[in-house]
């Protein structure tokens, strides 16, 4: 499918993940097959203040393309000119942040827009003006249950020139909790003619397929289904094309790749930042495996690649052993 001018191989991309979704994991989840990668949130107020830990963020490397920034705000001049600006970085697209529901966000930004259309509006309008590469929206499906006006809006995004809507199909009160409102899901796909991907609790190619099955969607983003598991963009692009599904790689492919994600994180990192927080990316890799308690504690004291690498032999060990 076609995001304006930008292509995507695939139906499977990778959710903007605050805190998770940096550039080691975003060049990791392309690897095994994502369609596109989103940037952590980025402030627009921030970045307009010249701030260090903006443009880090903001910082994209050659194989992790076709690569969007997500930018956060409520003043639609200041969006414009950060998405104006960030265009030095190469980004193939722009997505606007009207979905975050933490409360620090919230305030005024993120998913408070989905309670001000008219201003989520204005805010994507000077966006699409300033800048030559395609404009998208991330949003929920309201505020809450007695405002579920996602469809509505984006008709209206769509009439003023965003390309594309990612709804992730919960409201902001509802946080993470279950269930997905798929009915709300189709409803955006039915008001629009843009691109529509859809999100919430797709994590492997049977739960990619039903939400594509019951809303229509054209592609579906992953997000928390990609922490510790970046092969399910594999499994899921196996499983759309072929039908076929493929299990979860044993435990020492597992620890490859951790050590791998780590080792990135560290080179672009350092060390001493890269390995703290090694520390959650671990944690999701060991779910499930003999003595996951006893190895998380081990994991909150890891301060080197060398302590990760014995760990992840501990790990395939016990893991033998249980077999």
């Amino acid at each position: 499918m076609f995001i304006g001018n930008v292509e995507l191989k695939g139906k499977a991309v990778l959710a903007p993940l605050a805190g998770v979704g940096d550039r080691a994991m975003r060049e990791l989840c392309m690897g095994y097959g994502a369609a596109m990668v989103t940037t952590e949130m980025v402030s627009a107020r921030g970045f307009s203040m010249n701030d260090e830990k903006s443009k880090r963020l903001l910082t994209l490397s050659d194989g992790e393309h076709p690569a969007a920034i997500q930018f956060f705000g409520h003043e639609p001049d200041v969006m414009a000119d950060a998405a104006k600006r960030s265009l030095e970085f190469g980004p193939d697209i722009i997505d606007i942040n009207m979905g975050c529901p933490a409360p620090k966000i919230a305030r005024k930004g993120g998913a408070s827009l989905m309670r001000d259309p008219d201003l989520a509006v204005a805010i994507a309008r000077a966006m699409v003006e300033a800048v030559p590469i395609p404009v998208t929206v991330k949003m929920r499906t309201g505020w809450d249950n007695d405002s579920l006006n996602c469809a509505e809006l984006a008709h209206r995004l769509e009439d003023v020139g965003v390309a594309a809507i990612t709804i992730h199909g919960r409201t902001k009160e509802q946080m993470y909790a279950p269930p997905v409102n798929v009915d709300a899901i189709r409803a955006v796909k039915e008001a629009v003619s843009i691109p529509v991907i859809g999100n919430g609790d797709v994590r492997d190619g049977l739960s990619a397929a039903k939400l594509i099955e019951e809303t229509g969607v054209d592609a579906v983003a992953v997000g928390r289904g990609a922490m510790g598991r970046p092969w399910c963009f594999y499994q899921i692009n196996a499983y759309l094309d072929g039908e076929r599904v493929l299990p979860e790689p044993p435990v020492s492919e597992r620890m490859r790749v951790m050590l791998n994600h780590v080792q990135k994180l560290v080179e672009y990192k350092g060390e001493y930042i890269g390995m703290r927080e090694a520390r959650t990316h671990a944690a999701w890799y060991i779910k499930g495996v003999r003595g996951a308690a006893s190895f998380r504690a081990q994991i909150g004291k890891l301060t080197t690649l060398d302590d990760l690498a014995r760990l992840a032999v501990e790990v395939i060990q016990a893991d033998a052993e249980d077999k």
